[in-house]
């Protein structure tokens, strides 16, 4: 192990992460994996790990399934991979079919690629070049819509959309133009005439006390400002704007922020009215995370592109889907001399291991009753997150579905957090290793995210050793 270790500080570079602190980890915290199986890790000396975070937001069914080994294995006695350019195979034909099937209505096509990024890629090139090839356009559709506080990649097409400063500002020279609009949640809105009272979690399925489009929350003075912001854009800048993307429901690298209900569905209906179209990036809140297979569900919203990856394959394989409306695909038609054609791909697009391993792992949720029983998981997750709102460094508590962020501050009273220097959030997080728990922190964010397939027992022991692992770092 300690060559191993050797190898790692010699020769990698990893990816989020400050390179100085992982040597320090490597020494202090040895932890390589050896092996997975259902819902734990298993490091070289053998101790297991609960998976908290789902080896980042993609693993569903737990490892090693065996319904997912089987796919693999028949796939990989007939082909492990042919180029999807020029040439086709069964297992992307029929997994399109049946992603088609179960996709929010008016989606018609898809396009693969590898992974969360490339998927918005996608979908910015695709709506920026279907504006571009209409004949009766007026002016160039170049610029888009997006969030603060929203993630939706590396590449930097993803990273122009993206609203978060500390991934995002230092390429800002090189990015394309977007107005940013207001994040919607209740907790960090500017317009607030009162601070919210994190006496209980924050879940998305709290609509009793969420008003609708339009409606004033007598509470707070809300007067859905967060849409008004979209809606003011959408006037002022619509003629140019080629599209507005959104993760819907939840943020999730902005540490789990859900947005209240009604905003999804007013957004949707803003875009409809302006006729520009909208992205939802469903590849953090897709496959089940929210309590819906797709987080859209939630509110009856049809985008005209929806992006997915991370559980699409059950955590498995890369691979990504951009899937677009008819009327988007159409654009694209034309004899070859017009060059209407989408020029994107990559060398790995619809890698039939994947696409056999994510067909397998679709087909579970219908057999296995999936998404009903992540519904009462999240509601008994609801009950035990609310065990620890009363600790006086955790702020507030938000989730949807089997998504929660647990936020630590330095001061709940004053809602003050702690000194970035301080890496409350890591150093919990590397604490939680002592107690069998695998977790990652967003900043001083507890981000938990199980498989959609642990039992209770096991959700108990997540949030005993969250728990306890506050307690150690925090002393109290």
């Amino acid at each position: 192990m300690n060559r191993l270790k050797q190898l790692d500080l010699a020769c990698l570079w990893h990816p989020f992460t400050q390179q100085t602190e992982w040597g320090q980890d490597l020494a202090q915290h040895p932890l390589i994996i050896a092996r997975a199986k259902g819902h734990y890790l298993y490091d070289h000396a053998g101790r297991k790990y609960l998976d908290a975070v789902s080896s980042l937001w993609c693993n569903l069914h737990g490892h090693r399934h065996p319904k997912l080994d089987k796919a693999l294995a028949q796939q990989m006695r007939k082909m492990a991979h042919t180029t999807f350019l020029g040439l086709t195979h069964e297992p992307g034909i029929r997994l399109a079919q049946e992603l088609l099937a179960v996709s929010p209505q008016g989606l018609s096509r898809v396009f693969y690629s590898d992974n969360g990024s490339t998927a918005n890629e996608v979908a910015l090139k695709m709506i920026y070049q279907f504006h571009a090839q209409k004949k009766e356009r007026s002016f160039p559709k170049t610029e888009f819509i997006a969030l603060k506080n929203s993630y939706h990649g590396d590449t930097l097409g993803s990273v122009s959309v993206g609203g978060i400063e500390l991934f995002h500002k230092k390429f800002k020279p090189l990015l394309f133009k977007t107005h940013f609009a207001a994040s919607p949640h209740c907790g960090t809105c500017p317009y607030r005439k009162k601070p919210l009272d994190p006496k209980s979690v924050t879940r998305y399925a709290y609509c009793g006390e969420s008003p609708r489009p339009g409606d004033a929350r007598h509470d707070t003075g809300c007067q859905w400002e967060c849409l008004g912001e979209i809606k003011n854009l959408l006037q002022k800048k619509g003629s140019r704007v080629a599209g507005v993307i959104v993760e819907p429901i939840v943020q999730g690298a902005a540490g789990i922020l859900v947005a209240p209900p009604g905003y999804l569905s007013g957004l949707s209906k803003l875009c409809s009215q302006h006729h520009v179209p909208l992205i939802a990036d469903e590849v953090a809140v897709g496959f089940g995370r929210t309590g819906k297979l797709f987080a859209c569900e939630h509110e009856n919203v049809r985008p005209d592109i929806l992006s997915l990856a991370k559980g699409i394959s059950g955590g498995y394989l890369p691979l990504a889907a951009t899937l677009s409306t008819e009327k988007i695909y159409r654009g694209f038609l034309g004899k070859a001399k017009e060059f209407k054609t989408f020029f994107h791909g990559h060398t790995y697009t619809a890698n039939p291991l994947a696409c056999a391993v994510a067909r397998s792992s679709l087909a579970l949720f219908a057999k296995n009753a999936i998404i009903k029983k992540t519904a009462a998981l999240a509601d008994n997750l609801g009950e035990m997150l609310g065990s620890l709102i009363s600790h006086p460094h955790i702020g507030e508590i938000r989730q949807a579905g089997l998504m929660a962020g647990v936020e630590i501050v330095a001061d709940k009273d004053q809602g003050r957090s702690f000194d970035y220097k301080q890496r409350i959030g890591r150093r919990i997080c590397l604490a939680a290793r002592s107690q069998g728990l695998l977790l990652r922190p967003l900043n001083d964010v507890i981000v938990v995210m199980p498989p959609l397939s642990i039992t209770n027992g096991e959700l108990k022991f997540m949030i005993k050793g969250i728990r306890q692992s506050i307690q150690r770092v925090l002393k109290i």
